[in-house]
């Protein structure tokens, strides 16, 4: 059965977690970390950018430590930013070897570990597990997991459960799927773990490339932690803090507007502690965007706790169509983006819809939130109407009130609320996409000059993946597991495969963000070797070690090959 939900008025409680001088959750403000870029093994380079991280306003820093020796190369790094004057916390990420996380403790503040990958396998078998075999695997992590466990307790450091979508094992992925319902369960069996030994210095993750996925899977994390505290025997809260983050989101303002609508809902959901932004660009340009996500909703307080529709699965909200200037909006058409009577338009581009507005529009049914007297006349209309909300009262939680109350007929018209907060892309991907992912929205009215307008509403709708006008490229943030520059190759993929509208490419630096975490990607770019190249269809390798200089246009012969070529 599915756990209850309930949007909060205010920011989610939670237990104090010691991250060396910093404590996250309680009432310590939503805290903004990154990650380095930089080869674990060059001490410099590590020491520079985590300075320049710092100097930028970074209070977390996490640095990859895939092996052994690079877990013990953490102590110099620790140590030359000690010397420098840097108290900012370390924290080790660690995928696939638990001997790299033993070393990495002794070392760091914290430890990232991904239960998909943690002691499990992942080898994208298709098997059934019977009960017994089950109850035997979670033994047998169970006594791989709990000397780290215990190793982080002594030691007094916390440790982040992350899970991320596509990276589950293949015991979660056979019993519950590859759904935010198995990156909660994975997650919460390492925790039943840890709380075995007696450790609760604990911090959840549910990261994935799709923030619907993404959103679904916090909302029933937080669901089940509730779920759990009301349940046990001894009382001992389940309230950890919450990371948010969109993995691989990519660079540029598609990135931007993707991160934002992702952390953007869950901060207005009261949900998360702290968050990381990761662009496919230097680290440091992370650290401003998650700055003013944070900001944006520092102060905020949803009016309303209405939620319309189920918060743990999509649905976009049913409506008749209604017709404007002869364009329909609502029913099964798609969303709209439409721009005020009297705008001066962008001469049209041949074959680019973004171009141009679906439909210019002057007026809409205004409901004031909370006027019954006005909500009656609206549902006693015998045909549908377009209906929003007045200007100076246009936010987030006022537009899930009018979705709740309003007979699903009626088409919802979604406008950019008067108070951007300072941001424009990232309060109005924030406000908007937290809708478009409820399936809230028929059309979308931005005021402001056309193109730049148009643009931003575009890219909207295409990050929230309600309507697709171009290619769709998930591509990770880099780290010192990535074998390629990803910042040039991400360049000159999208220089080649920009006009493939409805194309999902992964861009992934190394095989730990590879056949998994691109999830949903229709062809997939990965590292697979210093220098070498493997292609995916889907999940599944095709092609291997392909020189790098040739890689590019192999991927574009592998999209030939498979149908989904067209000439630009």
């Amino acid at each position: 059965m599915t756990p209850p939900f309930r949007v909060s008025t205010a920011r989610r409680p939670t237990r104090e977690v010691r991250i060396g001088a910093t404590a996250v959750g309680a009432a310590n403000p939503v805290r903004v970390q990154s990650m380095l870029t930089s080869d674990t093994m060059d001490t410099s380079a590590c020491v520079r950018e985590a300075l320049e991280l710092a100097e930028a306003g970074c209070e977390i820093i996490r640095i990859t430590a895939p092996t052994v020796k690079d877990a013990r190369n953490l102590e110099a790094i620790r140590d030359a930013l000690q010397a420098a004057g840097c108290g900012v916390p370390l924290v080790a990420d660690i995928h696939f070897k638990p001997e790299a996380a033993m070393e990495a403790a002794r070392w760091v503040d914290k430890v990232r570990i991904n239960p998909g990958n943690f002691a499990d396998s992942k080898k994208f078998t298709v098997r059934e597990y019977t009960d017994i075999e089950y109850a035997a695997a979670l033994e047998r992590i169970h006594a791989r997991f709990t000397p780290l466990v215990e190793l982080c307790k002594a030691r007094g450091i916390a440790m982040r459960i992350g899970t991320n979508h596509g990276s589950l094992s293949d015991r979660v992925m056979n019993r519950f799927g590859d759904t935010p319902l198995g990156m909660v369960e994975s997650a919460l069996e390492f925790a039943r773990i840890a709380r075995d030994s007696g450790y609760h210095a604990l911090v959840f993750s549910m990261k994935a490339s799709n923030p619907k996925v993404m959103i679904q899977a916090y909302r029933l994390l937080v669901a089940r932690l509730e779920e759990l505290t009301n349940a046990d025997p001894h009382g001992e809260s389940w309230n950890y803090p919450i990371h948010l983050g969109v993995t691989e989101a990519g660079d540029g303002e598609d990135g931007r507007i993707k991160s934002a609508i992702g952390i953007g809902s869950l901060l207005a959901d009261g949900i998360g502690d702290t968050i990381r932004v990761s662009l496919t660009e230097d680290a440091v340009r992370e650290i401003p965007v998650a700055r003013d996500l944070v900001r944006i909703f520092e102060t905020h307080k949803l009016a309303f706790s209405d939620f319309p529709s189920d918060p743990f699965v999509y649905r976009r909200r049913a409506s008749e169509p209604v017709f404007v200037n002869g364009r329909a909006i609502g029913g099964l058409h798609p969303v709209r983006i439409a721009l005020p009577v009297g705008t001066a338009l962008p001469d049209p581009v041949p074959g680019r819809e973004e171009s141009q507005p679906d439909v210019l529009l002057d007026a809409a049914c205004e409901v004031v939130p909370g006027d019954q007297s006005m909500l009656d006349r609206l549902n006693a209309s015998p045909e549908p109407r377009l209906v929003t909300l007045p200007d100076g009262v246009s936010g987030l939680a006022e537009f899930r009130w009018l979705a709740a109350h309003v007979e699903e007929r009626h088409p919802i018209l979604l406008k950019e609320s008067a108070d951007t907060r300072g941001n424009r892309i990232l309060s109005t991907a924030a406000m908007v996409g937290a809708l478009l992912c409820d399936g809230i929205g028929d059309a979308f009215l931005l005021r402001g000059e056309a193109s730049g307008s148009l643009r931003l509403g575009f890219n909207i709708l295409q990050a929230a993946g309600v309507r697709i006008f171009k290619t769709d490229y998930v591509a990770c943030p880099s780290c010192g597991r990535t074998l390629f520059n990803l910042q040039d190759t991400t360049a000159r993929i999208k220089a080649a495969t920009n006009h493939l509208k409805g194309v999902k490419i992964a861009i992934m630096g190394c095989i730990v963000n590879g056949p998994g975490e691109m999830a949903d990607a229709d062809f997939g770019y990965v590292g697979g070797a210093p220098g070498k190249i493997n292609l995916y269809v889907g999940k599944t390798p095709v092609k291997f070690n392909i020189p790098q200089a040739e890689a590019v246009d192999r991927l574009v012969d592998l999209i030939q090959e498979h149908g989904r070529w067209i000439d630009p």
